[in-house]
């Protein structure tokens, strides 16, 4: 059985949330602009269902927050109840309400939660961090490393439940935007910082894009990862199997967790095992010896 990991964009491109940091913030889509990203949607399940000889790890990555229309609800949900589905997670801001998740299976299902302190308040977003966690779903949480959210980000991590790993985004759009004693207190909250404060050498890597993990847009084109534009095949072809194969990057650097954890040279395997893409530790996991 082919195991794979996929990564899934639809054409969705609006957010509830009004991040200065993001180009999608508070993007309005009306009913027609959306009908088309939910019958992309549907198309991605219908390949899904008609492959049972694979074995997917599927992970929602949307321009702007999918949970708030009820199509990506629906199919977090119905996908998490197949059999050729080892699980199932979303990229969100977890300002829907959680009361559609009794209808999915919780081994499957999992979150890639994100806190924006400037659009929720900090008790909030932890409640909601417990309501899952109280129902053994399987979530990580993060926030982008601002100066101006260090103290949100210190008390986060002590208010977030034991044994929740609390990932930190590096801003990147200032050049040596962190001195040494930031880096530091980034680091002790959360270990894996430094590999994600770094743009890597990627150019002739080789990595899992494109062999055992890919991306899927709208319309069907499977691309090796969302940083590159090169379209190796369609989930409509019958051959699209024959696509995947061992390829090097032709990037210089790669400097966002969805691409470089596909590095087989920084192994974060090890670290994460099975919930790589979801950015869930393995429950060994021990952030001191990460350092």
């Amino acid at each position: 059985m082919l195991n794979l990991r996929v990564l899934y964009r639809g054409p969705l491109s609006s957010c509830n949330y009004g991040c200065h940091y993001c180009p999608f913030a508070k993007r309005h889509e009306s009913q027609a602009d959306l009908e088309p990203d939910r019958l992309a949607l549907e198309r991605f399940i219908a390949w899904i269902r008609r492959e049972p000889a694979v074995q997917f790890r599927i992970l929602f990555t949307p321009w702007g927050e999918a949970l708030v229309r009820p199509w990506y609800r629906d199919a977090m949900a119905s996908l998490s109840h197949q059999a050729q589905i080892a699980s199932v997670a979303i990229q969100t801001n977890l300002s829907c309400k959680l009361d559609w998740i009794d209808q999915a299976n919780h081994e499957k299902i999992a979150f890639w939660a994100t806190y924006h302190p400037t659009e929720t308040n900090r008790a909030a977003f932890t409640a909601k961090v417990r309501f899952l966690r109280e129902r053994s779903i399987r979530i990580s949480v993060g926030v982008v490393g601002l100066k101006e959210h260090f103290q949100e980000i210190d008390q986060l991590k002590k208010e977030l439940p034991e044994g929740i790993y609390l990932w930190i985004n590096a801003y990147k759009r200032e050049n040596k935007y962190y001195q040494n004693h930031e880096i530091e207190f980034l680091t002790d909250i959360d270990p894996l910082f430094p590999i994600n404060n770094t743009y890597h050498p990627s150019l002739g890597e080789f990595c899992d894009a494109g062999e055992t993990s890919i991306t899927v847009d709208g319309s069907g084109d499977i691309r090796r990862c969302h940083f590159l534009k090169e379209v190796i095949g369609n989930i409509g072809e019958a051959n699209w199997r024959e696509r995947l194969q061992p390829r090097a990057c032709s990037n210089a650097t790669c400097g966002c967790y969805i691409g470089y954890s596909n590095l087989k040279t920084l192994d974060l395997i090890r670290h994460f095992g099975e919930g790589v893409l979801e950015r869930i530790p393995l429950p060994a996991y021990s952030p001191p010896s990460l350092r």
